[in-house]
C-alpha cells in the first residue's frame, strides 16, 4: 500500500487530505510541522510527501530540502494563491510539483498518482548511454565508468530528457512544457540557468557529452567523439 506523508499545521486541511487520500486506498502519515515530519518519515517510509509551505519549527522549504537530500520520493509542495516566491523558492529546493490552496482533493489524487507513475517507471527502465556515461532515472545519478555522482532532479530531468534524444534540438518552451509542467509561472530563464549549471559540472567531471545552444531555438545534446 502506497503511504502518503501529510505535513501541515492546520488540523483540518490534514483531515481533508487524510480522508480523501484514505478513500482512495493510500495509506498516511500526519505531521504538524518539518520537524515532526522528519521523525514521522524516519519511522514510518513513505512513497511521496505533501508539504505546506508556511510552518512553525520547520517550514516546508527547509523541510523539502531536508527530505530530498535523504529519500528519493516525489514531493508536491502547497502553497498560497499568487505566492510566486514560495514556488520558486519550493522548486529551488527540488519540490515535483506545487498546488495553490484552496484545491480540489481530486486535484492532488490525480497529481499523486502522476508522480508515483513517473518514479516507479524507472525502476523498469534500463539506463540512457551517452559514451561512457550512464543515466539513471530511478535515482537521478549518472555513473562515469565506476564513478557515481547524483544530481538534483530539475538538472537530472533536463539531462535525460535531452539525453535521450541526442541530436533533437528542443526549444525552452518544451522542455518547460515538459520538465516543469504548464502551469509553471516562472519564465524561460529557468531552463538557461540550468543548462549553465550542467555545463559546469560536465567541465568539472570531464565527461564527453556538450549542449549545444541553436540560436533563436532552444538547446540539442551532443556525444563528443
Amino acid at each position: 500500500m502506497v503511504r502518503v506523508l501529510i505535513v501541515d499545521d492546520d488540523k483540518n486541511i490534514r483531515e481533508f487530505i487524510r480522508l480523501e487520500l484514505e478513500e482512495e486506498g493510500y495509506a498516511t502519515v500526519e505531521s504538524t510541522d518539518g520537524r515532526d515530519a522528519l521523525r514521522n518519515i524516519k519511522e514510518h517510509p513513505c512513497d511521496i510527501a505533501v508539504v505546506d509551505v508556511m510552518m512553525p519549527y520547520m517550514d516546508g522549504i527547509a523541510l523539502t530540502k531536508e527530505i530530498r537530500d535523504i529519500y528519493n520520493i516525489p514531493i508536491i509542495i502547497l502553497t498560497a494563491k499568487g505566492q510566486i516566491e514560495d514556488k520558486e523558492l519550493a522548486y529551488a529546493a527540488g519540490t515535483d510539483d506545487y498546488l495553490v490552496k484552496p484545491f480540489e482533493a481530486k486535484e492532488l489524487i490525480f497529481r499523486i498518482k502522476a508522480l508515483l507513475r513517473r518514479y516507479g517507471a524507472g525502476e523498469e527502465e534500463s539506463p540512457v548511454r551517452l559514451g561512457n556515461v550512464l543515466l539513471y532515472q530511478q535515482n537521478y545519478s549518472i555513473k562515469i565508468d565506476s564513478k557515481t555522482v547524483k544530481l538534483p532532479l530539475k538538472e537530472f530531468e533536463l539531462l535525460y530528457m535531452l539525453g535521450k534524444n541526442p541530436g533533437r534540438v528542443f526549444t525552452r518552451e518544451q522542455l518547460i512544457e515538459d520538465i516543469w509542467g504548464l502551469d509553471f509561472e516562472g519564465d524561460n530563464r529557468t531552463v538557461d540557468v540550468h543548462i549553465k549549471r550542467l555545463r559546469e559540472r560536465f567541465r568539472q567531471l570531464s565527461v564527453p557529452v556538450s549542449i549545444h545552444t541553436v540560436r533563436g531555438v532552444g538547446y540539442s545534446l551532443e556525444v563528443d567523439g
